[in-house]
C-alpha cells in the first residue's frame, strides 16, 4: 500500500475541522461551570448542552476520518461532494441545533430551531452512506 496524499479539498477541510476542535474545547469548559452550579440551566438545556457538545466531538472525528477515506477510493462529483462534506456539514448542523434550540432564560422545550438537528442527522446519513457505498465498489 502507497502513501496516501491529501486532495487539496480534504486537506483544507481536515485543516479547518482540527481548528473546530478549539471551540468543542471551549464547550467543554462551558459544561464544567454548568455541572459546577455556575450557569443555571433547565434539565432540559443541560440535556441539549451535553448532546450538542457531545455530537460536535464525535462528528468532527468521524469527518477527519471520512477525509481519507474518500480519497482513498478517489470519489469525485456531487457524490464524493457528499461523502466528503456531508459528515462535516452535520458536526455543524447538529450541535448548532442543540444549542441554538436551547437557548433562552429558563426554557423548557425545543424552538423551531432543532429543526437543524435533524437537517444535520439526514447530511450524516446521506454522507456516510455515500462513502459506505463507494468503499463497498471500490477495487
Amino acid at each position: 500500500m502507497g502513501l496516501l496524499v491529501l486532495s487539496d479539498a480534504s486537506r483544507t477541510l481536515a485543516g479547518i475541522l482540527l481548528v473546530s476542535f478549539v471551540a468543542i474545547e471551549i464547550g467543554g469548559v462551558y459544561l464544567v461551570r454548568v455541572t459546577s452550579g455556575r450557569v443555571e440551566l433547565t434539565e432540559f438545556q443541560r440535556s441539549f448542552a451535553r448532546a450538542g457538545h457531545a455530537h460536535a466531538g464525535v462528528l468532527v472525528m468521524l469527518a477527519l476520518v471520512c477525509q481519507l477515506y474518500v480519497d482513498a477510493i478517489d470519489q469525485s462529483g456531487v457524490i464524493g461532494w457528499l461523502s466528503r462534506s456531508g459528515v462535516a456539514i452535520a458536526a455543524i448542523a447538529m450541535p448548532a441545533g442543540f444549542f441554538f434550540s436551547s437557548m433562552g432564560a429558563a426554557r423548557v422545550k425545543p424552538n423551531r430551531l432543532v429543526a437543524l438537528v435533524f437537517a444535520g442527522a439526514v447530511l450524516l446519513g446521506a454522507g456516510v452512506l455515500s462513502l459506505g457505498v463507494g468503499l463497498l465498489r471500490s477495487d
